[in-house]
């Protein structure tokens, strides 16, 4: 790896670190197109490219989750409770959601990544919060939500972010707590998810060298080290400062990195 890419996957990785810390989104939205973008560089097959973007940004959660988890618990802002009552259905979820996306072909892949980062960044630009109209449900209908939550992270890679934090705004938790408790959720949404493509990428044909599954291993040891360094200075940012105007700047982002997804689908 020469010293530009270990460079850009630096700065890559401390965007997407301070992202997963300041709004609580695992940092996967960001991660995934530009992984994208160098994997198309260095000549990886195009029918692996966007499983194994997918695949690498979700186990660097693994790393920043625990970063920015302790961040967040330092200010008491994580509903362990909550967390113990989604992780169960998270597991499930994340294991199955790369078993999906291994279905899909990779330019339908990138498009539903396109669709999906393109609807949050729209929440994040609207920043309308869904009206706190329940509580939350109990056992059963927590791991009915935690499986949804797990499964679409599993197919896009992000931390899940964009689907637990409004479904526990919608149910009375505020904001804070929401974000916070969500990057707690990300640790297990990783866990089970890197597992499961370790398992369904093993053997595929065309991986390269120092992969392990659809997990790209010297980008993930690179990003993880930037990530985990910026994510707790993004969650005491999150706790000190509104952060209206910094979604919107990361919408815009977020629209960026979207457009070139769908490019890429049209286009592989």
């Amino acid at each position: 790896m020469d010293i530009g890419l270990i460079l850009a996957l630096l700065a890559m990785g401390a965007f997407g670190g301070f992202a997963a810390g300041l709004l609580g989104i695992g940092g996967g939205m960001v991660l995934v197109p530009f992984i994208t973008m160098i994997f198309t560089a260095r000549g990886i097959a195009p029918e692996l490219v966007i499983h194994m973007a997918i695949a690498t940004s979700l186990a660097t959660i693994l790393f920043t989750s625990l970063s920015s988890v302790r961040a967040h618990h330092q200010h008491g802002a994580v509903l362990w409770p909550v967390v113990k009552l989604l992780a169960p259905g998270i597991l499930v979820g994340s294991w199955i959601g790369p078993w999906i996306g291994k279905q899909m072909d990779a330019s339908v892949l990138a498009l539903f990544f396109g669709v999906f980062v393109a609807f949050s960044a729209t929440q994040m630009l609207v920043g309308k919060k869904p009206a706190a109209t329940r509580e939350l449900p109990g056992a059963p209908g927590m791991f009915a939500a935690g499986g949804v939550i797990g499964t679409l992270s599993g197919i896009v890679g992000a931390g899940g972010g964009f689907v637990s934090v409004p479904f526990m705004t919608w149910c009375g938790v505020r904001i804070h707590n929401a974000v916070a408790t969500s990057a707690a959720l990300g640790f297990p949404i990783a866990l089970s998810g890197t597992l499961s493509n370790i398992y369904h990428g093993w053997g595929e044909a065309g991986l390269p060298a120092y992969s392990l599954g659809f997990i790209y291993l010297p980008a993930l040891a690179i990003i993880a080290l930037a990530s985990v360094s910026m994510a707790p200075l993004g969650a005491r940012t999150a706790h000190k400062m509104p952060v209206r105007r910094l979604q919107k700047i990361f919408a815009v982002i977020l629209y960026a990195l979207a457009a070139y997804m769908f490019w890429k689908g049209i286009n592989p």
